[in-house]
């Protein structure tokens, strides 16, 4: 097997020694095993469409060894379900740690498979993945019921929160090792066992962590990871009787397909899905800062964020004058490999650069407005010119300004009244995330009360915290990850009663 590496990559010897692997095998019962079939995929390098290396290709029959082992690890006799909140905190601490050691390798990892930035991997992901372990490992020992005051003579009637058992957690390409961290950390935290399915554009920087977790110690089966394609890996998982929750993060039209076949065992899902999310700024705003606060909320991550401000909603007055700034201020983007201090990277695939060109050939051809882009960069690689279009509301039903492209576009749109920009913000089936530029405090409130979104950003853009819960309404999908909130999702409420 030849691999290739960029040039300008400098890779840690460890990285080095991990991607030259012959191939990479799954973790099941805490074991590494090839996949039953022996069948693998290739995983390939974005920036230059080279080959990084095979990874084993999960079945069925993977899936049933490995919901096997994590029931086996959520028996009531296991070790895992007699170890205290305490000792799981302490585990999961630990992980952190290891994280942390190794951040260099695991970012290098993520650069090497996503194709963004080094830099935003080593001092953004990485710092983030090591935060949520640490902050659930605090939770483990705060997981409470409660003691209903209930009006029923001699009775203590109380309530217990107690682990849903199997959680599949089935996790995107866009921020691979952060995405397993929001699942995986709470999902612990809570004593559940769990199968990581990373995607399989993805799969490396997700092995990488299941060695970090066994050499944590945590008991075999509790952490399992089966890579593969989403059919038949992902299919089996959510199709499985034996799985009690299935977490996804990704589209909403797979979203929605999970939702139908885990119906059939009547699986908890929790789903976290896209995004068309709008971004409004006020002629009161801070220009200098609203200008660069849309630049990075669109093309920050080459626009692979499912909270990309890609409906922009300028207030008429200063509207040609942003057009103009982010016009200008795009044209200042590096695009390259992650290693060449660039400050985004390619899109993810092939098949994602042709489907993002795809939606710019057709806003073009409807004849809306394009100030710049439009086109891919070089022939190497996946990268997409940073694009920007101009439209007025009559376009408001285009596929480019309705549907997520997951990739560096933004339409650029005047609104010339409050009702006016409220209507046509919710004009939309998602609702993920919103922006809001303005130096008045109260229209801000106002109006962050008025969008239909789970999260809204004032001043500012894409604010994550371990502590801060995200999710969406809508099409966007239901439930809470991070925060307090994300306990709700892996853990389930017994009312107990007690007559004296």
């Amino acid at each position: 097997m030849t691999i290739k590496i960029h040039e300008a990559a400098s890779l840690h010897e460890n990285t080095l020694s991990f991607i030259h692997r012959e191939r990479h095998k799954l973790l099941i019962g805490g074991v590494w095993v090839e996949a039953r079939s022996g069948e693998t995929f290739e995983v390939f390098d974005p920036a230059t469409g080279d080959l990084l290396g095979h990874a084993a290709a999960a079945g069925e029959e993977d899936v049933a060894m490995a919901v096997a082992a994590a029931r086996a690890a959520f028996a009531p006799d296991s070790e895992w379900r007699r170890m205290t909140p305490q000792k799981r905190g302490e585990l999961l601490w630990k992980v952190a740690d290891l994280i942390e050691a190794n951040a260099r390798e695991l970012a290098e990892l993520d650069t090497l498979d996503n194709g963004k930035p080094y830099r935003n991997s080593l001092y953004g992901d990485v710092p983030q993945v090591v935060a949520h372990f640490r902050y659930y490992a605090g939770w483990t020992t705060k997981i409470e019921g409660s003691v209903p005051p209930v009006s029923v003579p001699n009775t203590l009637n109380y309530t217990r929160r107690e682990p849903l058992g199997v959680c599949a957690l089935i996790i995107p390409w866009n921020f691979p090792l952060l995405m397993a961290a929001w699942k995986l950390a709470p999902a612990l935290a809570c004593g559940n066992t769990a199968i990581l399915k990373p995607a399989e554009q993805t799969p490396l920087a997700a092995l990488r962590l299941g060695e970090l977790m066994v050499e944590a110690g945590f008991p075999a089966g509790v952490v399992n990871i089966l890579t593969g394609l989403g059919v038949p890996a992902g299919s089996a998982l959510v199709d499985h009787p034996g799985v009690d929750k299935v977490s996804f993060t990704g589209s909403t039209e797979v979203g929605k397909l999970i939702m139908r076949n885990a119906s059939n065992n009547l699986t908890k899902v929790s789903l976290e899905l896209g995004g068309k999310s709008p971004n409004v700024v006020f002629k009161d705003a801070d220009m200098g800062k609203a200008v660069k606060g849309a630049l990075w909320a669109v093309f920050g991550n080459t626009g692979q964020m499912c909270t990309a401000g890609s409906r922009l909603f300028v207030e008429r007055p200063v509207y040609e004058q942003v057009v103009e700034q982010l016009s200008e201020a795009a044209g200042g983007i590096r695009v390259g490999h992650g290693w060449d201090k660039s400050h985004i990277g390619p899109v993810v695939s092939q098949e994602q650069m042709e489907r993002v060109l795809g939606y710019i050939d057709e806003g073009r051809s409807s004849g809306i407005e394009m100030h710049r882009g439009g086109g891919r960069l070089g022939e190497r690689g996946y990268f997409v010119e940073p694009t920007i279009f101009s439209h007025d509301a009559s376009g408001d039903d285009l596929r480019l300004i309705r549907e997520e492209i997951f990739g560096p576009v933004v339409a650029v749109t005047p609104f010339d009244d409050w009702e006016e920009v409220v209507q046509r913000a919710n004009h939309t089936e998602y609702g993920l995330a919103a922006g809001i530029w303005t130096s008045d405090l109260s229209k801000a409130h106002r109006l962050a009360e008025a969008l239909q979104a789970g999260t809204v950003w004032v001043n500012a853009y894409n604010l994550f915290d371990a502590a801060s819960p995200f999710g969406g309404y809508k099409s966007s999908g239901f439930g809470r990850e991070m925060g307090k909130e994300a306990i709700d999702l892996y853990t389930q409420v017994k009312s107990v009663w007690v007559s004296y």
